[in-house]
């Protein structure tokens, strides 16, 4: 069984034989919600590819202190994927965010496309935000991921088509389309980014658009997916098929 995984701002001090404070909503979720106890066994990360093992020396209702016991250093994991997710209608954008973590996504960039029904504004613009990227920090924590998704505020379309042109490989999810993504030629390293459109899918304009940047339209299958799990699918067909599930 794996240990569990807490996250820490900052872990560029941590040593074999040191200690490290855990403080805040992190540690009070902890102690009080999972009840961690003194001598349990579990791993800090700071997000970015440090992971401490360690005991658990001491705790209060928002600390807990753990005597470092081994220092990991990381890779990211390579190629690197980045998913655009159209605004989904309700908590299905949180259901993305979630399974699209525990793929092993790298960053995850909410995307306002032309059909979505979801509207980010304002203070709901900075509150929604805040779930996807609170979302995605409790996936990567149980994941045990030792490095945790990125999730920048909304984009635009033109930002996209500077992603798209960034990307060593990148695709459009499209129900018309006429390649497979099994027929992708994917690199082991690398950046890969995948498009996945509205409930309503995505306006001929769109398509044109990101296929002039650079990316490739394909399909998944016959079936057409919703747009909060058209992504995982996606992404884990493109893994499946590079060293990272090898």
């Amino acid at each position: 069984m794996t240990l569990p995984q807490h996250l820490v701002p900052s872990l560029a001090d941590a040593a074999p034989g040191g200690r490290v404070q855990v403080e805040g909503d992190e540690a009070h979720h902890a102690v009080v919600v999972r009840r961690l106890r003194v001598g349990e066994r579990l791993q800090l990360t700071d997000g970015v590819g440090r992971v401490a093992l360690g005991t658990v020396e001491e705790t209060a209702k928002r600390a807990f202190t753990v005597v470092v016991e081994e220092i990991r250093e990381v890779a990211e994991p390579r190629p690197r994927v980045t998913v655009v997710q159209a605004l989904p209608k309700g908590d299905r954008g949180e259901l993305a965010v979630e399974v699209l973590t525990e793929v092993g996504v790298a960053t995850i960039v909410p995307w306002a496309a032309e059909r979505s029904v979801a509207v980010w504004r304002g203070e709901r613009a900075a509150k929604s935000l805040a779930k996807w990227q609170a979302t995605a920090r409790e996936a990567a924590k149980q994941a045990r991921r030792a490095w945790h998704p990125q999730v920048p505020p909304m984009a635009t379309t033109d930002d996209v088509l500077a992603l798209i042109a960034g990307a060593d490989v990148a695709i459009v999810l499209h129900e018309e389309a006429v390649e497979p993504i099994g027929a992708l030629a994917l690199p082991d390293d690398g950046d890969l980014l995948v498009v996945v459109g509205p409930e309503g899918g995505l306006t001929e304009a769109e398509v044109a658009a990101f296929v002039g940047a650079g990316a490739v339209s394909v399909r998944l299958g016959t079936e057409v997916l919703r747009t909060s799990t058209a992504g995982v699918a996606a992404v884990s067909a493109l893994l499946s098929r590079t060293g990272r599930w090898s």
